[in-house]
């Protein structure tokens, strides 16, 4: 397949998760990695969102939820941040001190302006390169695999449709690259 594909393997999953954090410590490549795969946000979207989008600076906590409006589709979006999110923006907020307005995914020498997706496409593909068996990772690997371990997990397709703005469960389904699993295993099974 010459596409973007999703982490299927657990243990690569794990070990791709937490390499900005015990291999190589970076706290906000270990955070865009992390938001990355635990919100299903397309690259575009993360590099624009800003401090005050996921940490209420007036009662000092982070938020509960997102609230973006997706530049691919237009459509608003409510995102849950669940425990894993919040505990590595946690770690990058204590090692940044940042402001309101500060971009979360900033330049070293610049708050004021997002790293480009030539940047994190970079820090996606060190990870990936140094943790899992697949060159095919990129950054919409992360929302491919947030999708691909949520249908495993026991998500309802219909859900992950309307989650990822699909039309179809087919298109879902080859986004996913659960078509191909499927088949694989039809194939697998068979002992003639």
């Amino acid at each position: 397949m010459g596409t973007t594909q999703p982490i299927r393997n657990r243990k690569e999953l794990q070990k791709f998760s937490t390499y900005y954090q015990t291999v190589k410590p970076h706290p906000r490549n270990y955070a865009l990695i992390i938001l990355g795969l635990n919100t299903a946000l397309r690259i575009s979207d993360l590099l624009q969102l800003q401090w005050s989008d996921v940490y209420d600076f007036y009662t000092q906590r982070f938020r509960e939820h997102l609230l973006i409006l997706e530049q691919k589709t237009g459509k608003q979006n409510y995102i849950a941040l669940n425990k894993n999110a919040k505990n590595a923006l946690r770690w990058y907020m204590d090692t940044c001190f940042p402001q309101e307005c500060d971009y979360l995914f900033c330049k070293n020498t610049d708050r004021q302006h997002p790293i480009n997706r030539s940047q994190a496409y970079r820090i996606v593909k060190e990870a990936a390169a140094q943790t899992t068996n697949s060159r095919m990772v990129s950054c919409h690997s992360m929302r491919k695999t947030f999708g691909y371990h949520a249908w495993k997990q026991g998500a309802q397709p219909a859900l992950l449709m309307g989650l990822f703005n699909h039309s179809s469960y087919d298109v879902t389904k080859r986004y996913l690259g659960i078509e191909q699993d499927e088949k694989d295993s039809v194939y697998l099974k068979i002992d003639l």
